[in-house]
């Protein structure tokens, strides 16, 4: 399996304070790992840096043979990079449709595949994003993103807040683009449903990668020491 990004001993700061402190992390083509760590150990930025939403100081991001350091965030888009960011962050007051169209770009993902994944955003099209419930909007968020005919697709916190009905939806749709060979990076925090699609977990503990493995690996004395309360 080709590497398709490659992240080695990033740091990251906001101001003066340094948030990562040496991530390491790599996603093979086709493969879905998961970024997985307690609140405030760094993932959400290590995502935010990958995508050119901060920069980091030290290390490199090496996306599909393109080093990133220089990029701005939608530069980085255009490479490949697509981003289901955590709190959805539809437009509000563009409708379902011009949500789905606002960054879309030439591929294989069209309206028609996106309803066929997200029936429901189909009878929403004339809705403002700020009318759906939490979960439509996390559907319109993963089938914008979807649109850009993402080489990566990021989705930072997918099911975070939803009820179990709509969680089992996306959880769905995920396990259908890992079926497709969609390469994805994945954080959540529903372990009994991350580890068997994730082909490889990534820990991430005050800023840096503590442990790498195999969802096979990741035993439960792994999970109390990096991940439980």
């Amino acid at each position: 399996m080709s590497v398709l990004l490659n992240v080695s001993k990033i740091e990251t700061f906001y101001g003066p304070s340094q948030a990562l402190f040496g991530v390491d992390l790599t996603v093979g083509r086709g493969e879905v790992v998961a970024l997985m760590g307690r609140n405030g150990m760094g993932k959400s930025t290590t995502i935010a840096s990958i995508c050119g939403l901060e920069k980091y100081v030290n290390g490199t991001v090496v996306f599909d043979g393109t080093d990133l350091e220089t990029l701005p965030s939608h530069k980085i888009a255009r490479l490949g990079v697509g981003l289901v960011p955590e709190g959805r962050r539809c437009f509000p007051n563009l409708t379902v449709y011009e949500n789905l169209i606002a960054a879309a770009r030439p591929g294989n993902w069209t309206l028609a595949r996106v309803n066929a994944l997200f029936p429901r955003l189909q009878e929403r099209y004339k809705q403002y994003a700020n009318t759906l419930s939490g979960g439509e909007q996390q559907m319109l968020a993963v089938g914008r993103a979807l649109m850009t005919n993402p080489t990566l697709l990021i989705l930072d916190e997918a099911t975070e807040g939803l009820a179990p009905v709509i969680r089992n939806e996306i959880w769905q749709s995920i396990r259908d683009l890992k079926a497709e060979g969609q390469s994805i990076l994945i954080v959540d925090k529903t372990l009994s449903e991350l580890k068997p699609i994730a082909d490889k977990c990534v820990i991430l503990e005050k800023g840096q990668t503590v442990w790498q493995g195999t969802s096979a690996d990741l035993t439960r004395d792994i999970e109390n020491r990096y991940l439980g309360v």
